[in-house]
């Protein structure tokens, strides 16, 4: 049964001047599959098992190539945008034909020449298609565990729920750090922390280190901002209210308690009332 999108190992059936016809497995030579001469080498001939990517050409007749696509039916990848017309985008995926990414398919505006990260579909005409809707294409087989580093591209991201990642181009993932909110988008490439698995096999990532590590960047943070924002005087402490923190450091009151507790302990902050004073600013 021949799959198209998909590479495959297929038989030559029989050979004319423009090229070699594989056996599409019906017993119907009708439906044998051109694989173009441009694509023989001289040692072929007949019986011999060839690997071929199978698609539709632009007369909507099955043909074979010997190329190796950039995608393939299943699959997830990051292509560029070679064309924008009013019906959709056309994408580069690594064969003269390119990859159809239908309007209603496409979740954000682009231009030409952007990458986009899209899953490889067969559409209703059974031609080749790509969306970049990835949530039923991704998978939560992984075999990450707490506190892996993992790499993948944020294909969305929503004010409520966090930025959706999708690990190693396969596996579906969130980020929900309320600290780096607004700060990244859709095609950003990231690397984070694994924090949990779900009991689906979804992954829950974050930018923050392992606590004892955060710790110190929390603290950096925490002056940076007291410095650039605050003149050394920052109207929050141990007293205040976690959202109060949240609102001005987008950062939980633990993480807040901790990174002060250190900047305490190096001698760079002092308490006061009404919050907290970086020393060398003292009689401001």
């Amino acid at each position: 049964m021949v799959q198209i999108g998909k590479t495959q190992k297929m038989t030559i059936d029989y050979f004319k001047e423009f090229g070699a016809f594989l056996d599409a497995g019906t017993g119907e030579k009708d439906d044998n599959i051109l694989l173009p001469k441009n694509q023989l080498t001289d040692n072929l001939k007949e019986g011999d098992e060839v690997e071929v990517f199978v698609y539709k050409d632009s007369e909507d007749r099955m043909i074979a190539t010997r190329e190796i696509p950039y995608i393939q039916v299943g699959e997830i990848a990051e292509l560029q945008v070679k064309e924008i017309t009013g019906i959709g985008a056309f994408l580069d995926m690594g064969l003269k034909k390119d990859l159809f990414l239908p309007y209603k398919e496409q979740k954000y505006s682009f231009e030409t020449g952007d990458k986009l990260i899209v899953a490889m579909y067969i559409d209703k005409t059974n031609r080749l298609a790509s969306t970049m809707f990835l949530e039923d294409h991704l998978r939560v087989d992984s075999e990450y565990k707490v506190d892996d580093m993992v790499k993948g591209v944020v294909y969305s991201v929503s004010p409520t729920i966090g930025a959706l990642v999708a690990v190693d181009n396969k596996y579906r993932a969130l980020i929900q750090d309320i600290q780096f909110a607004g700060k990244i988008k859709a095609g950003d490439k990231t690397e984070a922390r694994v924090v949990r698995v779900t009991e689906d096999g979804k992954l829950d990532l974050s930018f923050k280190k392992v606590a004892y590590k955060q710790m110190g960047d929390d603290a950096t943070y925490i002056l940076e901002v007291m410095e650039k924002e605050y003149n050394g005087n920052m109207p929050l402490n141990d007293k205040s209210k976690p959202e109060e923190i949240k609102s001005l450091l987008k950062m939980s009151k633990n993480a807040f308690k901790r990174a002060v507790g250190r900047l305490l302990k190096e001698g760079k902050i002092e308490i006061l009332n009404d919050g907290i004073r970086i020393k060398n600013k003292a009689g401001r």
